[in-house]
């Protein structure tokens, strides 16, 4: 497994380069800097997996990250960071990222995400996803859940007012409030999210 790390702390990037050369049987390249990075994809790639710290020179929030995607030759880009939240792991993963990786995982941990990663799989922390489902789920009232149920039992929005002995214009009104809670485009795309979120 070839891989490229980039990080602009000597210490975090050694260590974590000895962990993937020790007990992943890597080989590893380690730079500092995007620039860098992108130097050595273009001279000795591609790469099977590249992880960039997302805090280093020149990576300016995500747009390094798809610089590197453009160039990596359709290869796994994933973000490294000291900073782990639910929001950063969901956009940099909607970006095409393949992957978020705290810089406080455990070696074993780490190699397991690399390998994973560098064999087409997306990952993310488990934690952090059951957070993002937790935090989900409290977004939305009693009643928006109710309708969501009744949505994702294919019921019509008549039915569901029936059920929950509410108007129908209020059931309209719920669904369209937790469609756009949960960024979904019509009520097949909120049950999907529902399903895929453990939501109900």
């Amino acid at each position: 497994m070839k891989i490229l790390l980039a990080d602009d702390h000597d210490l975090v990037r050694e260590a974590i380069a000895a962990f993937l050369v020790n007990e992943g049987e890597a080989d590893v390249v380690v730079t500092g800097s995007l620039p860098e990075a992108i130097n050595e994809v273009k001279q000795k790639g591609p790469f099977d997996l590249v992880l960039l710290d997302y805090n280093m020179p020149g990576m300016n929030g995500l747009d390094g990250l798809r610089k590197m995607i453009s160039i990596s030759d359709k290869r796994p880009v994933a973000l490294l960071s000291g900073t782990t939240t639910r929001a950063l792991a969901e956009e940099a993963i909607s970006e095409g990222a393949a992957g978020f990786v705290p810089k406080t995982l455990g070696s074993k941990s780490m190699i397991s995400a690399a390998r994973f990663m560098a064999a087409g799989e997306i990952y993310a922390p488990f934690n952090l996803m059951q957070k993002r489902e937790q935090q989900t789920s409290d977004l939305l009232s009693k009643r928006e859940l109710d309708v969501l149920q009744g949505i994702c039992r294919g019921q019509a929005n008549k039915e569901i007012a029936r059920d929950f002995n509410i108007h129908e214009a209020t059931v309209k009104l719920h669904a369209k409030t937790l469609c756009r809670k949960l960024g979904a485009r019509n009520r097949t795309h909120a049950a999907m999210i529902a399903r895929d979120r453990n939501l109900l």
